[in-house]
């Protein structure tokens, strides 16, 4: 009952941070990333066993299917981001991109075996995400005042981290539960179960602000992109770009460390839980250090983080718990915390579109990022291919503190 009557508080006011931060939107918001991070998480934490040591793809194949299912979202950030702000629709646009992903689950039930049938449901379900994830992080950040954006996108996705933490053991209890021809559909049935619990919660409890649609004529409508004229911006953008360069993928590091570690299918899925579990305990600390040592000191300290794992899985070094610890960290400290240098240098009026840029340009940098690492693990082998990202992951410590800061 009382999420049903929360309503966005008032960006001038300043008063009960604690109150406003843990109910309203974002806490609203926060159970529906939680309950959808169930569900995407059930399948993320066993899709590159399922297609690498099930399917047998090669890594060239997984990179480009990896790459494919992260740079999806790209055009549709846009297009969803430009929707919600010109209507102010900003929960229905988000309501359409998470239904879009709880189907693309049913989609993977119907495809079986075929990679084609695989690539096609996991492209849904980026479109849907593409859509949903800049009008949810515009709701979050006109929700709390600006000083504070740091606290609520790190309790959003600390709720978010909930998720991401039960997902791989609710794939887990699943796997054990199933027989062994059954085992991954019935995961997906059981991911999309909670992908349309998360829209009804979406549906019931989250509330958009009331405002006139914003009618633009042709002539005077100007293309998101445009905003990258403004410096603060571009540089924003361009910390997005490179962090995105920089990242591998979570299927990338949890095939290095299976290999080196001889990991069955079974405990798999564990690998993400370990990962997942430091970025629940880290994201809401991390996120308040952000508002009060400045956010691009607080990105360039995941950039480091980063480092670490890439070095430790070049060397062989480091147990498979530090590993998980640095990489849940490098998230923490970069996820929510660029939205929330994004929200501030975007006018309100555009704030989604602002945001689906940023993330677009993250997407289409990783989508390469994946394709040369696999190509790179082919062709030079996986010691040399985690070398040359720790070189790239170096180069963006300090230039993501500098534009950031």
């Amino acid at each position: 009952m009382y999420l049903s009557t929360a309503r966005l508080a008032p960006v001038a006011r300043t008063d009960g941070p604690v109150r406003r931060l843990l109910s309203g939107n974002v806490l609203a918001l926060g159970l529906v990333s939680l309950v959808t991070d169930v569900s995407a998480e059930m399948v993320t934490a066993i899709l590159p066993a399922y297609l690498v040591l099930g399917l047998h793809l090669t890594t060239v194949q997984y990179g480009m299917i990896d790459g494919l299912h992260a740079g999806m979202t790209a055009l549709f950030r846009l297009g969803g981001g430009y929707a919600a702000d010109r209507w102010r629709l900003r929960k229905a646009v988000a309501g359409f991109g998470y239904g879009l992903s709880a189907l693309a689950k049913l989609g993977l039930l119907a495809a079986g075996p075929s990679v084609a049938g695989i690539g096609g449901a996991l492209a849904a379900d980026r479109v849907g995400k593409g859509l949903r994830t800049p009008p949810r992080d515009a709701l979050i950040t006109m929700s709390v005042p600006e000083p504070m954006l740091g606290r609520a996108f790190g309790v959003h996705r600390t709720m978010d981290g909930v998720g991401a933490f039960l997902g791989p053991l609710a794939a887990l209890g699943v796997l054990a539960l199933a027989g062994s021809g059954q085992a991954f559909p019935a995961v997906f049935v059981a991911s999309f179960c909670a992908a349309a619990l998360g829209v009804l919660l979406l549906v019931l409890f989250v509330r958009d602000r009331r405002e006139p649609a914003v009618r633009v004529e042709p002539r005077a409508w100007s293309p998101p992109w445009r905003l990258l004229a403004t410096a603060e911006f571009r540089r924003v953008w361009l910390a997005a770009v490179l962090l995105g360069l920089v990242t591998i993928g979570d299927g990338f590091v949890y095939l290095l460390l299976q290999r080196r570690e001889d990991l069955s299918i079974m405990w798999f899925p564990l690998l993400a839980v370990g990962t997942n579990l430091a970025y629940l305990l880290l994201a809401t600390p991390l996120g308040w250090l952000a508002d009060r040592i400045g956010r691009g000191t607080t990105v360039a300290a995941g950039c480091a983080a980063l480092l670490g794992v890439y070095v430790l899985l070049a060397t062989g070094g480091g147990s498979i718990p530090l590993i998980l610890l640095l990489y849940g960290a490098f998230y923490a400290a970069t996820d929510g915390v660029l939205m929330a240098c994004t929200g501030p240098v975007v006018p309100e009026r555009w704030r989604t579109s602002g945001m689906a840029v940023v993330q677009t340009g993250q997407a289409l940098a990783y989508l390469v990022s994946s394709l040369a690492f696999g190509a790179a693990w082919q062709v030079w082998g996986p010691a040399a291919a985690c070398w040359a990202a720790a070189a790239g992951a170096a180069l963006a410590l300090p230039l993501c503190g500098r534009w950031l800061r």
